[in-house]
């Protein structure tokens, strides 16, 4: 099957993510700076989650490059990361309004969490289906960021429940961490432009 439809759906519900993030974001009634002051919480969150999204929005777009059959695997594989990807706007948003709470602060660790491990799946399912797997599996089995995202969302989880904040700093952090784009892919198929 082809990737197309595919790429068009993911960017489609990839922009409504993005779209209902932002019109979660009240509008103050005074048109004062002071105003905005009790909002900084909810746009730290809603800054957050848009670079999440914009991550995921970019290294799923560097992985469709490799991939050419978009197989029944491969299309639940992508549903299933979406669905976990929808619901990055609820719990930015709880988060956002509760930023000392420590239950939408671990809430959002855990929908993070979830939301790497359904990338992993799709991964697997689009190595699966390419018929160079040794050569995209060597791309990707290099993949320190990868693998430790997964134990920072868990011990921010975790650590909810002692100081949200430490929380924010660790979900922050991964977020630098994945901002220089995942270049593996992208090395790999400039080596074979004529």
């Amino acid at each position: 099957m082809n990737k197309g439809r595919l790429e068009a759906f993911s960017d489609g519900v990839i922009a409504i993510i993005i779209t209902i993030m932002v019109l979660q974001l009240a509008v103050p009634k005074e048109p004062t700076l002071a105003a905005l002051v009790p909002m900084v919480p909810i746009f730290l969150g809603y800054l957050l989650s848009f670079v999440y999204v914009a991550i995921y929005w970019n290294n799923h777009h560097h992985l469709l490059t490799v991939c050419g059959n978009a197989s029944g695997g491969v299309l639940w594989a992508n549903m299933h990361l979406l669905f976990w990807m929808s619901l990055i706007p609820f719990v930015t948003a709880w988060m956002g309004n509760n930023p000392s709470a420590p239950i939408p602060t671990a809430l959002y660790g855990v929908i993070l969490l979830l939301t790497a491990v359904a990338y992993e799946i799709l991964q697997i399912r689009i190595v699966a289906v390419h018929p160079d797997k040794a050569r995209i599996r060597s791309a990707l089995g290099r993949d320190f960021k990868g693998r430790f995202s997964p134990v920072f969302y868990f011990a921010a989880i975790v650590l909810a429940f002692v100081s949200p904040v430490i929380s924010h700093v660790l979900y922050a952090a991964v977020a630098l961490l994945w901002i220089v784009p995942d270049r593996r892919l992208e090395q790999l198929y400039q080596k074979d432009a004529p």
